[in-house]
């Protein structure tokens, strides 16, 4: 029994037919009730973006992961999809573990609201020590976020069965660790069409693939992220704010770049994801906050 109540004696691990290319995060969580949860998620060169903290997409992606497991353990037997997610950070997160603490806003019939806080563990790794840590005030928050999430029918969620949030509580979970080349951005395998204008696209595999089939929001904050940067070198994305409209039905994924605001020291983008292989259906509206490198 830890000191804030919470048993973590047991560390099952996370079940997965095919591993993603969140798959050397280290991925690890604490769901502390049915309304909190906390993910500890290790900090490593792969990870990091042009100026050595942890990418914007990197960010993004655990955050959308976490966030998930209170808006299910509420809603259940529902499933969700994430409708809209914004994250704004205070501080470059350098040493790591990336330690995010989420907890429920509000639960409605049609959409679920959880917000998470995101801190620099500065080298603890200890999950309880680090809850502990988050109780008592003792970390810094790095960033800030909030996710609304679409209530599905569970149906919607192929062999979504083991996956039940609501019985987690006072149990750590390990997702299984499995190596990856290649930094957080070549790894996915996206392709540069147009530098300028930012025309990159992502295919829609399984490495890339949600529950439900489409292709996951993080690795769509990462194509959007790897757009901006690819039109403004230099530059690093900071914040994000995404609102996720359609599925990926066919892929790939395509971004489009607009230059909404460029100075000196930041620069803000408007990125518009499509499905090229869907007469471009309209899959995100993103925009991204850069600050420059020099």
């Amino acid at each position: 029994m830890s000191e804030n109540g919470v048993s973590t004696g047991l560390r099952p691990s996370v079940t997965m037919s095919q591993y993603t290319f969140t798959a050397d995060f280290g991925l690890t969580s604490l769901q502390v009730s049915k309304e909190r949860a906390v993910m500890r998620v290790d900090l490593h060169d792969k990870l990091r973006n042009d100026a050595g903290a942890a990418a914007l997409g990197v960010l993004t992606t655990v955050v959308d992961i976490v966030t998930s497991t209170p808006a299910l353990a509420v809603c259940s037997p529902d499933w969700t999809a994430t409708q809209d997610l914004s994250i704004h950070t205070a501080e470059p997160l350098t040493e790591g573990p990336v330690v995010v603490d989420t907890r429920l806003v509000r639960i409605g019939k049609k959409t679920v609201h959880v917000a998470a806080e995101i801190f620099d563990g500065r080298g603890v790794t200890d999950l309880d020590e680090l809850v502990a840590a988050l109780d008592d005030d003792a970390l810094r928050p790095a960033g800030r976020g909030l996710v609304t999430f679409v209530r599905l029918p569970r149906t919607a969620a192929a062999g979504s069965d083991y996956y039940n949030p609501g019985e987690w509580v006072g149990t750590i979970r390990e997702y299984p660790s499995e190596h990856v080349e290649g930094s957080i951005y070549s790894r996915l395998g996206m392709r540069t069409l147009d530098a300028r204008t930012g025309v990159l696209e992502l295919d829609l595999t399984p490495f890339v693939a949600n529950m439900i089939g489409t292709i996951q929001g993080g690795a769509q904050a990462l194509l959007a992220e790897h757009a901006a940067h690819t039109v403004l070198p230099g530059f690093v994305a900071t914040d994000i704010q995404a609102h996720y409209l359609s599925q990926v039905k066919v892929g790939p994924a395509r971004s489009h770049v607009t230059v909404v605001r460029e100075t000196k020291d930041h620069a803000v983008v408007d990125v518009c994801l499509v499905d090229a292989g869907a007469g471009d259906q309209v899959l995100a509206l993103t925009t991204v906050t850069l600050q420059c490198l020099s």
